[in-house]
């Protein structure tokens, strides 16, 4: 998706407003229909049902049918999607849910370029695109718009701040052909360090919240969140870029970040979800304990299989000094076709020079007990 900022006038931005409002109000009853199916019940319409029933409503409803036929119709088609994904066993891709306004604002627009809709540029940073209803809108020319683009999407973020994003896969980068790989440790105070002993980091921009009750106060945060937000995408995209033209072979942690910083709220009396688990990271964080190394045994099934010494038959995790005595003890577990997976509780800067290091100081010991 290549995303340019959108400049409408008062008069178009009313219309696009009016254009999200259609989009939301047509989603959300199509999410209304779905999730009133119960076994026993009919089955939710299908998206032709749904084009007919939307079709209908339109003729009864005259503010429905002022809106754009294309933008509520395509609505359903995001739906449809939508739901066909969550379906998919290979698709990541969470149950369609109800859109709210001033959070979800947004509409698509498809079609043959020069038809349905249309781009011109009219100046060296200002070029125009046409949208149903609105007539032409500008937008600030950043770059060239992608060839071959058959639909496009406005959105509004709580700040206010329009945009435009017209659909287009980007070239892939070409590798370098070094024959270099790069392993990515991802992390919450450093959000990745390479295998090569690089530490990425990037600044946040700090603010205060100030008081939310006034409607002035609530956009300027917005403001400032959308500017920490900009800062973070460009911060991904020029990193991930900059790595993937630099290395042939990429491995990343498979990580889940937003599960451990997301706040466990509660009360002593009434305690929240997961403050066991936020416990564990203020009080036994590999940052604020002595440097350990884990040895744990993947085919044990034992119910006592813990974050600390686990003695059960079936095997489990064990805490041990350092990486020779966690290699000793891997040793002694190992089994004809079996797994021992060695998992460091510190990070690894704090005794090893990087992840060669690491490396090396692993195979040695492997070595020496071979």
């Amino acid at each position: 998706m290549s995303r340019y900022r959108l400049v409408p006038t008062p008069a178009q931005e009313a219309v696009l407003r009016g254009h999200c409002a259609h989009a939301r109000f047509v989603w959300n009853l199509a999410v209304e229909q779905h999730a009133h199916w119960r076994p026993g019940r009919k089955g939710a319409p299908s998206y032709l049902e749904q084009c007919r029933q939307l079709t209908a409503a339109r003729a009864e409803h005259p503010w429905l049918a002022a809106g754009s036929q294309m933008v509520q119709q395509q609505a359903l088609r995001d739906f449809a999607q939508a739901m066909a994904a969550f379906f998919d066993p290979g698709s990541p891709a969470g149950r369609p849910s109800w859109r709210k306004a001033g959070r979800d604002e947004g509409f698509r627009i498809v079609g043959r370029r020069g038809r349905q809709w249309d781009v011109r540029r009219l100046s060296r940073k200002v070029g125009e695109v046409w949208v149903p209803k609105a007539g032409w809108v500008r937008f600030r020319w950043s770059r060239a718009v992608p060839v071959g683009v058959k639909s496009y999407r406005v959105t509004m973020d709580r700040a206010g701040r329009w945009h435009v994003a017209f659909a287009a896969i980007p070239d892939p980068i070409p590798a370098p052909g070094n024959g270099q790989a790069v392993g990515i440790d991802r992390g919450v105070v450093v959000p990745a360090a390479l295998s090569t002993g690089e530490l990425l980091h990037r600044k946040l921009a700090r603010a205060r919240r100030g008081s939310n009750r006034r409607r002035r106060v609530t956009l300027a945060i917005a403001r400032l969140r959308a500017r920490e937000t900009d800062r973070r995408k460009d911060w991904a995209e020029k990193t991930s870029t900059d790595i993937a033209r630099r290395f042939d072979v990429i491995r990343v942690e498979d990580l889940q970040i937003s599960n451990m910083t997301r706040s466990a709220r509660g009360t002593r009396e009434h305690p929240g979800r997961n403050v066991r688990a936020k416990w564990w990271m203020s009080t036994r964080c590999p940052a604020t304990r002595p440097p350990t190394c884990r040895a744990r045994r993947p085919w044990s099934r034992s119910p006592r299989c813990t974050r600390t010494t686990s003695t059960g038959t079936g095997g489990g995790v064990t805490d041990c000094p350092d990486l020779a005595a966690a290699v000793a003890a891997g040793f002694r577990w190992a089994k004809p076709n079996g797994i021992v997976l060695l998992s460091p509780a510190a990070p690894s800067f704090g005794r090893f020079k990087d992840y060669r290091d690491r490396g090396e100081a692993f195979a040695r010991e492997v070595r020496a007990l071979t």
